[in-house]
């Protein structure tokens, strides 16, 4: 699957009616006004604005722009990460038993790290600048905040994201209670 279509499919899906009636109206200088009328979702604009060329894979200004322009600070954050080269699933170049590992990793650290999770992330590497995106696209839920964090740490190290990595950081920020819950919870579920 295309992953610039699903990036456009996620921003259809979670746009609000006032949200589509103000793309719209950002489109009016591209778009005819009778086409217009006829865009019910996000997807019947998206789908104009790919057939003008306005939009593409390489071309995303004019779409960096509009979302801008309606304050959609969690469809920002997406499309740079999409910019940036995070389109391509990493989580999918992890071999299975990894995979599972990290999930269950994530899994006890959001349910146990609590507002030191900054100091963990960043002692995993990641910058102030993708904690503050986190920050701004999850602003009240901390353990969402937590596993984006994660989630952003894991798509960095693409095939090098260890579990090992993770608990020598949780052991690093003095998180032992943390680092041996993820070790046991790992015990547990290989056996």
């Amino acid at each position: 699957m295309d992953p610039f279509l699903s990036l456009l499919h996620s921003f259809s899906m979670s746009l609000s009616d006032h949200d589509l009636s103000s793309l719209k109206f950002l489109c009016l200088d591209k778009i005819g006004k009778r086409k217009l009328e006829s865009v019910k979702t996000g997807i019947d604009l998206f789908l104009i604005l790919l057939e003008q060329r306005e939009i593409a894979k390489e071309k995303v200004d004019f779409l960096q722009l509009m979302i801008k322009s309606i304050k959609r600070e969690d469809l920002i954050i997406q499309l740079q990460e999409f910019i940036e080269g995070g389109q391509g699933d990493v989580v999918n170049h992890l071999d299975e038993t990894e995979k599972r590992q990290q999930n269950v990793a994530f899994e006890v650290i959001c349910d146990n790290v609590g507002k030191n999770w900054k100091m963990l992330v960043r002692r995993l590497g990641i910058s102030d600048t993708k904690i503050d995106r986190i920050l701004t696209a999850s602003p009240y839920n901390l353990q969402e905040q937590l596993m984006q964090s994660l989630r952003e740490w894991q798509k960095w190290k693409g095939k090098e994201a260890k579990v090992a990595d993770l608990i020598k950081a949780l052991r690093d920020c003095k998180m032992n209670l943390v680092a041996d819950k993820v070790e046991n919870e790992l015990l547990q579920r290989e056996n």
